[in-house]
């Protein structure tokens, strides 16, 4: 989100000294800055360097006519992501969290190993990528310092439950044999008396629960806190049905979800329900044991449930800070 403020006394430096500064030879590109944010600056000499991989197969392989529009298009895509990288950067240093020379032999050291090359042919590929020790350096610098940001402030937050890792079993690793039962979880939220004070209360009540389920919390887990009803003891399940036994009332409103999936509010004639279809699949045949793929599961729920964390933080921290491009 751009803020509009005056720009700091050290971009306008930088950006005086930009626009001042003599041309050497006519052929010569003058460099010029690309983008604010706070109190750095991007150069378009900073985007060539990030990009010229990328830029140099553009230029090879794209129709003549779409090269133009192609190279606009990432070169944006590229400034996006020096905009990230530098905004982690100056999280990093507010947090006083830095990177030592040593970290990174040590990090190098290991990629040399794993990929089993030697040093020479590993900055050899490095040159024919139109790079250099240095930038590489400076880029895996910058990845170990995400690394430790996502460490100490998105890492604590995800939690992958057990509950989580059956939904994807059985969504992705089991085969319906006959739809024929559902297996449900509920909540509620009662009223004491039919006033619009209580009603109201009792609303606020599941639609907090509602967002805290939505937002990733453990369906269980806020139904034992929150839900009035008996099944609360029990994390809100009420077991599993044939289609035959479903109440008309949740026929209505669990029939229409998806495996994983929670229902709107709905009100009955004491207060306000909330159901999540845990599973529909009655007989199933699975593809693999559970404890086969469990880990796998797990791991690729974690990353999945990382990287949305990661989005969203990098968005909260571009939204408070002074961005301003000139691409």
């Amino acid at each position: 989100m751009t803020k509009t403020r005056s720009l700091p006394l050290l971009v306008l430096l930088a950006l005086i000294h930009l626009l001042t500064a003599p041309a050497i030879v006519a052929a010569e590109i003058v460099d010029r800055v690309i983008a604010v944010v706070n109190d750095d600056v991007i150069t378009f000499s900073d985007l060539n360097r990030e990009g010229a991989a990328l830029f140099k197969r553009i230029t090879q392989q794209a129709p003549p006519d779409q090269i133009n529009a192609a190279l606009l298009q990432a070169r944006q895509e590229i400034l996006s992501s020096l905009i990230d990288k530098l905004i982690v950067e100056q999280r990093a240093a507010k947090l006083n969290i830095t990177v030592t020379d040593n970290e990174l032999d040590e990090a190098i050291n290991r990629i040399l190993a794993r990929n089993k090359i030697s040093r020479d042919k590993f900055l050899q590929d490095l040159a024919m990528m139109g790079s250099n020790e240095k930038r590489y350096r400076n880029s895996l610098r910058i990845q170990i310092l995400q690394n430790k940001l996502v460490g100490q402030e998105i890492r604590a937050k995800v939690v992958i439950t057990e509950e989580k890792i059956k939904e994807y079993y059985e969504k992705h690793y089991t085969d319906k044999v006959s739809p024929d039962s559902y297996h449900i979880l509920q909540m509620g939220f009662s009223w004491k008396e039919s006033t619009p004070a209580a009603k109201a209360q009792a609303l606020a009540k599941a639609e907090e629960a509602r967002r805290l389920v939505a937002g990733g919390e453990d369906f269980r887990s806020v139904a034992r806190k929150m839900s009035d009803l008996p099944s609360a003891a029990d994390g809100g399940d009420i077991g599993v049905f044939k289609k035959e036994e479903l109440s008309p009332s949740l026929k209505q409103h669990v029939l229409s979800l998806a495996p994983g999936q929670l229902s709107p509010i709905v009100e009955t004639f004491t207060g306000y329900q909330l159901f999540k279809l845990l599973s529909d699949k009655g007989n199933i045949r699975a593809q693999q044991p559970l404890d086969a793929v469990h880990d796998e599961i797990r791991d690729l729920l974690y990353q999945q449930t990382m990287e949305a964390h990661y989005s969203k933080w990098v968005k909260e921290l571009r939204d408070e800070a002074y961005i301003k491009t000139m691409l």
